[in-house]
C-alpha cells in the first residue's frame, strides 16, 4: 500500500471538476478563504480586548444584616 501518486490527484481533481463544475469550486473556495479571514480576525479582536475585570459576587443578606447590627452596637 504505497501513498498516492500525483496521477491519482489528478484523477480525483477531474472527477472534482465534472461534478461541482469549476464555477461551483471557485465558490466553495472563496467562502472558504472568507471563513479563514473572519476566524483570524475574531481572534486578533480577541487578543487585543483587555481581560474583564472579575465580577464582584454581591454578599448575602445575612451577612450584610449581621454587619449592619455590630456596627450599630459599636455605636
Amino acid at each position: 500500500m504505497g501513498g498516492f501518486s500525483i496521477w491519482h490527484w489528478l484523477i480525483v481533481l477531474l472527477v472534482v471538476l465534472v461534478l461541482f463544475g469549476r464555477g461551483r469550486v471557485s465558490e466553495i473556495m472563496g467562502d472558504f478563504g472568507k471563513g479563514i479571514k473572519s476566524f483570524k480576525q475574531g481572534m486578533a479582536d480577541e487578543e487585543t480586548k483587555p481581560a474583564a475585570p472579575p465580577a464582584q459576587i454581591p454578599a448575602s443578606t445575612e451577612t450584610t444584616a449581621a454587619t449592619e447590627a455590630s456596627k450599630t452596637e459599636q455605636k
